[in-house]
């Protein structure tokens, strides 16, 4: 490691890469774990937050650390895989510290956190010693234009109290370009009050993205408490199945509730979805796949099969169907995959070459005769039509998959029981199933038990 000089913002390290001593990729960082001190002492740092390439997070001690420098984590080859659980009296500086309102000690004034320095003092030992941040920084409404400065730990004070609203723009800006799968990994790490607090700052349309990606009893918690008005926005802005997924989870009366905030355009498919059990092709639909008329062109189905908001899997195929195109639909005729698409010529009527003998599911089909369908014609999306002949939406595999893996699939590593060539750090890297290692001092500690949050909306019993 560097001589004693060595400063790092903790905000560079979100996302950078961390490897062993032999190359091989382990994760990437998304937290630093460090411990506050009851005086003004600079904080310890005690390790990395590092997601591991199941999406798992694990804690890598900052004493296993051998180089943080050209834009990329060196550690040795010995890797804890259990996941990450935060203990009392540790802070994630990202997602705890971040957007906080410490004062001045000098002035009194209040000042905005936006982002802490960890400076390497001797060997492998890190502390927190200079804190960035914004003055102008109270209340709600707060000023963004406001003199920076850095300053050191000691001449801010503040940390330690409980802050009610807490902001998260900071936080945010930090996490800008992770996909909506990665957000909710890092929602799902916080404590529930960070939580709700990082999902007020997002837009509907983002939240919604990551809703789909979170648990249910995520979903559930942070559903509960938005206000009623933007719980219903959100609900617009998800995907149709997911919308639904959710609300099958709440008692019956706040899923009305919530539905008749909404507009009735949107809410109409999730009412038709909701009829349908949970483990049916019906319950496991999307009710806005691509349909178009047989009088369409190749060239107006590739428009639509081009549009950005489109799933890999509902874009591998589009529906042909008499008008309405609206589920459900006029007479479904057929359908026709995207390779046939990019064979034919622009101007080919999609009537002419509609794929009409591949039968479609019934809403009623059970999750088995999905799952068979799908691989039985190595199709990753599936019409659901019904008796009357009108399509109501498709199936597609991803949501095959999240009824088909176990609970707790986002956080679960695969193959944990016996590791395939080595261990998910690499061929030349030791895993070590174990309690998880200590923080500076390196001495190993006893497992704990994590704790649950209470919810604005109840679950459905």
């Amino acid at each position: 490691m560097p001589g004693s000089t060595t400063r790092i913002f903790v905000s560079n390290l979100s996302g950078m890469g961390v490897f062993d001593l032999d190359g091989d990729n382990v994760g990437r960082v998304r937290d630093v774990v460090a411990s506050l001190r009851l005086d003004d002492r600079p904080p310890i740092v005690l390790g990395l937050v590092v997601e591991v390439v199941s999406r798992r997070r694990i804690f890598l001690p900052i004493t296993r650390v051998t180089g943080l420098e050209s834009g990329q984590v060196i550690t040795t080859g010995v890797v804890n895989l259990r996941r990450f659980e935060q203990r009392p009296g540790e802070t994630l500086v990202l997602g705890e510290l971040l957007d906080r309102r410490v004062a001045l000690v000098e002035t009194g004034e209040e000042v905005t956190v936006l982002d802490v320095a960890m400076v390497n003092r001797r060997g492998r030992e890190w502390q927190l010693e200079k804190v960035f941040v914004r003055k102008g920084g109270g209340g709600r409404l707060r000023r963004r234009g406001g003199e920076t400065l850095t300053v050191d730990w000691r001449a801010v004070t503040g940390f330690a109290l409980a802050e009610e609203q807490q902001g998260a723009a900071t936080l945010l800006a930090t996490f800008e370009q992770l996909r909506p799968a990665d957000l909710a990994g890092v929602l799902h790490h916080l404590s529930a009050k960070r939580r709700a607090e990082v999902a007020a700052a997002l837009d509907d349309e983002r939240l919604a993205d990551v809703l789909g990606e979170l648990p249910d009893d995520d979903q559930v918690e942070i559903l509960g408490k938005l206000a009623e008005e933007r719980a219903a926005n959100v609900l617009e802005e998800m995907d149709p199945d997911d919308a639904a997924d959710l609300l099958s989870e709440l008692p019956a009366q706040d899923t009305e509730r919530l539905l008749a905030l909404m507009r009735p355009t949107d809410a109409a498919p999730l009412r038709r979805l909701l009829r349908y059990p949970e483990k049916t092709a019906g319950g496991l639909m999307t009710s806005e796949p691509i349909v178009l008329e047989p009088d369409a062109t190749v060239a107006e189905a590739l428009a639509r099969v081009r549009q950005p908001d489109l799933s890999p899997a509902l874009a591998s195929q589009v529906y042909v169907c008499r008008p309405p195109t609206q589920t459900p639909t006029g007479t479904y005729l057929g359908l026709i995959h995207f390779q046939r698409l990019l064979r034919d010529p622009p101007y080919t009527l999609l009537g002419s070459i509609v794929d009409a003998d591949l039968r479609p599911l019934p809403p009623q089909a059970g999750l088995q005769l999905v799952t068979s369908h799908l691989a039985t014609y190595n199709m990753v999306a599936a019409p659901v039509v019904d008796e009357d002949d009108h399509l109501l939406g498709a199936v597609t595999v991803d949501d095959v998959l999240d009824h088909l893996l176990p609970e707790d699939w986002r956080e679960s590593l695969p193959h944990e029981e016996q590791p395939a060539g080595g261990s998910a750090a690499g061929p030349g890297a030791t895993t070590a199933l174990r309690g998880r290692t200590g923080g500076a001092g390196g001495a190993g500690a006893p497992g704990r038990a994590g704790g649950g949050a209470g919810r604005g909306v109840r679950r459905r019993a």
